[in-house]
């Protein structure tokens, strides 16, 4: 019986061992040869950006780099062998690499190299007591690893040696990688020795390779690291950076991998799917137990495209160049003055031709004053301009019927009851004037007069009451004022652009309509300033600023430009509710506050030639800088355009937080950068004329 027994279970076996050989054999064989393929996506270089001469302002720099390919069956103790023969090879002791080491990598490393003296942390007591919880064996793992981590000691963690940190940091960065994906364990200073030694030694390194990698070169950086639109051209995120924490879901949706190189502020990030490029697609196929057999190439990479940006750079570079000058002056005896703006605008495109601001700052550790750039401060912050929007108070003037253009009104102090005098700058009055002398001579009252029409009050009245009514009239002018980009955002292709103060918000009084009228209730910013004076210059469009010209397709074979693909055209934002003759009238004013002797601008802008047209302003202000406290100040500005009979420039200029009223530094700002411009084109014109010439001599 016995013997039949093992006969029968014998065959039995014999039998599903055919079943498993001839019927599922090809399965089973297909299954142990199976191949897998993994995609894996490489960076490539982003897009350079060039001025609109074609200048490279920001290009791609080649470094040597040293990566890791981490394999999926790969051991925590082989990478950490790997990163000890590498630690021989290369040196990775800098002050960046050890402070990228955090607690969390100390604990870690300090078990992995103490492995008995960490089973010793736990107690038998501490096992006994987790084991009561009934939890899994990874949840109960994971509670051992947490305790043990916990009771390692300062001194512990501290007890590493250069050359072990050093070690540290390269295993922290070859085990943060993706698995199958190159992640760079060093691409700043590789000197030939260390790319040359790797190289030789990469059959002993595992996953280890040599290979190009590119860093972000900003030509016209300086050494205290500013530069002609540092501030607006923004930064990339390095590797070891990565994706930023804010837009990470949204970039890995889009097919970014988590240590991809990203614009995170300013034109790099605006313009981040232009400049990112095609990566390059790498199919590993590998085995079932993940080591890479094979590698290939399915869709090649391609380079970011090019901005060709509309910003001149040595008309940037002059107009840094002025700022820092004339405010350098300025500031004797000036503790608040601290900063100032300009923008430069193409009125008819919309093209920023400058975008400058410099602002002197104490440096927090070594305590000396240094200037850095404040481009931004164009568009980030903003200020009370005073009477240089007296043009657009006049033309909300017009445009409601309180006044028509001509009108006279007398310029005298106003005394309303239970307030002060409101009066113009030259505190007697100037008597009978009409809205062109209003504007030339900068007359307060002409505008307080203006507004209390516009509010519904014809008639002033000595020691009478203000009765206007002030949530109509403050709404009337913003919504006028709106239309020529004052308190709305002017559409810059930046992100982070501000309004300003005041929309949507009541006044407490009707006597603050008067002073929105004269620029001194809500705020606005320097490129608000300057889109507003374009509107006038061009005849009553307001244009949308910007500061990229054209998109064009990578030259891989020299700085050249390539084709072009995309080109930014002029964008009308909208046009202005008022007659041409209206604006036109006003524009009549502007070029007598320049060019009439009597005007406000006429003896600080020496430069007639250029026919500039133009508005002064002065406004008090609660200083709220850097110093602290809430002193009255003044706000120096100056908006204006040239030739005023076919304007081609626009300019803005912004300086606050004056002790005096007396300052004159905004004018001599604007002055000069009208001369910077003008000489550069005529210059220009000079070389292409000569060059024209050149090419026409016949050969000898």
């Amino acid at each position: 019986m016995v013997f039949f027994v093992v006969f029968v279970l014998f065959s039995i076996l014999i039998l599903r061992l055919g079943e498993l050989q001839i019927v599922f054999g090809d399965d089973f064989k297909r299954e142990i040869e199976q191949k897998e393929i993994v995609p894996i996506n490489s960076s490539v270089p982003r897009g350079k950006i060039y001025d609109t001469n074609g200048k490279l302002v920001v290009g791609n720099k080649p470094l040597k780099a040293i990566t890791y390919t981490r394999s999926s069956t790969v051991t925590t103790s082989e990478m950490l062998n790997i990163a000890k023969r590498l630690a021989a090879l290369i040196s990775k002791d800098t002050e960046e690499d050890f402070k990228s080491i955090t607690k969390r990598d100390r604990q870690d490393f300090w078990i992995m190299k103490h492995p008995k003296l960490a089973n010793a942390k736990v107690t038998d007591e501490d096992k006994a007591r987790l084991q009561k919880k009934e939890l899994d064996k990874k949840e109960y793992d994971k509670e051992i690893y947490d305790l043990t981590r916990e009771r390692i000691t300062e001194e512990e963690l501290n007890s590493f040696s250069n050359q072990e940190l050093e070690v540290l940091a390269i295993f922290r960065e070859m085990s943060s990688g993706t698995a199958l994906s190159p992640h760079i364990i060093k691409n700043k200073d590789v000197t030939d020795e260390e790319y040359a030694i790797v190289s030789e030694n990469l059959d002993s390194l595992p996953g280890v390779d040599t290979t190009t990698d590119w860093d972000r070169d900003f030509l016209y950086k300086t050494e205290d690291g500013n530069g002609p639109l540092s501030s607006i051209l923004g930064k990339v995120t390095s590797a070891k950076e990565g994706l930023p924490k804010d837009s990470l879901d949204s970039l890995l949706a889009r097919g970014y991998s988590r240590n991809d190189r990203v614009g995170k502020s300013y034109l790099e990030q605006q313009y981040e799917d232009v400049l990112q490029g095609q990566k390059e697609s790498v199919k590993n196929i590998t085995d079932k137990s993940g080591n890479v057999l094979e590698s290939q190439v399915y869709k090649e990479g391609k380079s970011g495209k090019d901005l060709l940006l509309s910003v001149d750079i040595d008309l940037q570079e002059k107009v840094d160049e002025i700022i820092q000058d004339k405010l350098g002056q300025a500031r004797a005896g000036q503790p608040y003055m601290d900063r100032a703006m300009v923008t430069v605008m193409n009125p008819k495109t919309g093209e920023i031709l400058a975008m400058s601001g410099k602002q002197y700052a104490i440096d927090s550790e070594t305590k000396k004053t240094e200037v850095r750039d404040f481009a931004l401060g164009n568009m980030t912050t903003s200020y009370s301009m005073g009477s240089v929007v007296k043009g657009a108070t006049v033309l909300t003037g017009y445009q409601t019927g309180a006044i028509s253009p001509g009108d006279s009104l007398n310029d005298r102090p106003l005394k309303f009851k239970g307030t002060q005098v409101k009066k113009s700058w030259n505190t007697v009055g100037f008597g009978q004037i009409n809205d062109l002398y209003a504007l030339m001579r900068s007359s307060n009252v002409y505008m307080f007069l203006t507004a209390m029409k516009v509010g519904g009050q014809q008639t002033y009245v000595p020691n009478g009451p203000l009765t206007i009514n002030k949530v109509s009239a403050i709404n009337t002018f913003r919504n006028n004022f709106a239309q020529f980009g004052l308190g709305v955002r002017t559409g810059i292709d930046l992100p982070g652009e501000q309004t300003g103060y005041g929309a949507g918000q009541i006044p407490p009084d009707a006597g603050k309509v008067l002073d929105f009228a004269i620029g001194q209730y809500d705020t606005y910013t320097t490129l608000q300033l300057v889109q507003y004076i374009s509107t006038i210059a061009n005849g009553g469009l307001r244009i949308q600023p910007h500061l990229v010209k054209e998109i064009r397709e990578p030259n891989s074979n020299s700085d050249e430009l390539g084709p072009i693909i995309q080109e930014i055209r002029p964008t009308v934002l909208n046009k202005v509710d008022m007659k041409e003759s209206w604006i036109n009238h006003v524009k009549d004013g502007l070029r007598l506050v320049v060019n009439d002797p009597q005007g406000t601008g006429y003896g600080s802008i020496k430069n007639k030639q250029y026919k500039i047209a133009g508005k002064t302003g002065t406004a008090q202000a609660l200083y709220d800088g850097p110093l602290g406290g809430h002193p009255m100040l003044w706000n120096v500005t100056f908006a204006g355009y040239a030739p005023y009979d076919n304007p081609e420039i626009a300019i803005s200029v912004v300086v606050p937080w004056s002790t005096t009223d007396q300052t004159h530094v905004n004018l001599s700002i604007a002055d000069e950068v009208f001369k910077a411009y003008f000489d550069l084109k005529a210059s220009r014109d000079a070389n292409n004329t000569n060059t024209t010439q050149n090419s026409q001599q016949p050969e000898q």
